[in-house]
């Protein structure tokens, strides 16, 4: 089959490989309907050293069950599923909390555990605990639409999701979203299907704050640093946001959202941080009485919730790709995404 790898920053290939073969009785053996490729894949295309082996790449996928293990009871070859990012056994400790990506036995795509899911198959591990049935769909003739919101579930959307339930947006609520890229868009419309009153939505791309405005951002603000922080503040009567969602990962943003968040208020970070320390002290946090939350999100504790909002149209969460490849043409949506020509880029077989 065909697979993505990267071998250094900015080296992405198409390679051909070996299918995947079940491994243990509890895998399953997905074949890719839509793929694609995630804002946190341009953090190793921008700073991965030269890698001979290669990188497997890719962690988000919907597909159709060609082959189960021995011991997989919830699937069976021929269900439309949606695949999580991380692959989890559902019944762990942590995951009877809600918190997936910290089970016990489970792990990442892309590692020595289970190779990247940017190919044409994936082999799937703890089947019965990762994948979720799409009922009453057919893959092969869905309208397109469908087919890209259905993946927003794999990871963006649900991830833009877990920032605004891990934030405590409801009613009444004051929530701003730093970062348009298509994980932020979708803690915008998250945060409107959460009842916020209003969202504030930080980001200077106009066709990504447009799509932000239709999925319920009542304002775009596109200053940065301390002029971005004064026009916050300013729109909130000089209080704050009782919620900021950061959705970038830099220390820029985070340093943005302890500038604008309310006394009291919660940071919630989805962004995958790309340092390893930040201030918690009496200027950002402590003064504030400001509380941080936020990390890996667990989007398997929010998909059988979400599918439902996607068949019946109360949610289209796919409008944030906005451009479709095929598998060979891969390195070419890297490319797209990195010099933003490209929000968010889907994959076809």
């Amino acid at each position: 089959m065909k697979a993505t790898f990267m071998y250094g920053a900015g080296d992405v290939r198409i390679e051909t490989v070996p299918d995947p073969i079940i491994q243990a009785p509890t895998d399953a053996i997905v074949r890719t309907t839509r793929a694609c490729i995630c804002g946190s894949d341009l953090h190793p295309y921008h700073s991965l050293p030269e890698t001979p082996e290669g990188l497997s790449m890719g962690h988000e996928l919907i597909g159709v069950v060609e082959e189960i293990g021995t011991e997989v009871r919830s699937v069976k070859p021929g269900d439309f599923v949606i695949v999580p990012f991380a692959f989890s056994d559902n019944t762990c400790v942590f995951c009877r909390e809600g918190l997936h990506t910290s089970c016990i036995h489970g792990g990442w795509y892309g590692t020595p555990q289970a190779a990247g899911l940017q190919a044409e198959y994936g082999r799937v591990p703890l089947a019965d605990g990762s994948l979720v049935k799409v009922p009453d769909v057919d893959p092969r003739t869905a309208d397109e639409s469908l087919l890209a919101s259905l993946l927003t579930l794999s990871d963006v959307y649900l991830t833009g999701y877990h920032g605004a339930h891990m934030g405590g947006v409801g009613p009444g609520k004051t929530v701003t979203v730093i970062g348009d890229g298509a994980v932020g868009l979708g803690a915008v419309l998250a945060s409107k299907q959460l009842g916020a009153e209003q969202i504030i939505l930080m980001g200077r791309h106009a066709a990504r704050t447009d799509l932000g405005v239709e999925f319920g951002a009542t304002t775009v603000v596109a200053e940065r640093g301390e002029e971005g922080i004064a026009r916050v503040i300013d729109l909130t009567n000089g209080e704050g946001s009782h919620v900021v969602i950061e959705a970038v990962g830099h220390m820029p943003a985070y340093e943005q959202a302890y500038g604008i968040v309310r006394p009291g208020g919660i940071i919630s970070r989805v962004g995958v941080p790309q340092y390893e320390s930040a201030p918690i002290g009496f200027a950002s946090l402590f003064a504030k009485n400001a509380r941080l939350a936020g990390g890996g999100a667990p989007v398997r504790a929010y998909l059988e919730a979400a599918i439902p909002q996607v068949l019946s149209g109360e949610i289209n969460p796919g409008k944030v790709f906005d451009r479709t490849v095929s598998l060979d043409e891969v390195p070419a949506g890297y490319a797209a995404m990195n010099d933003r020509t490209a929000l968010k880029v889907m994959v076809t077989p």
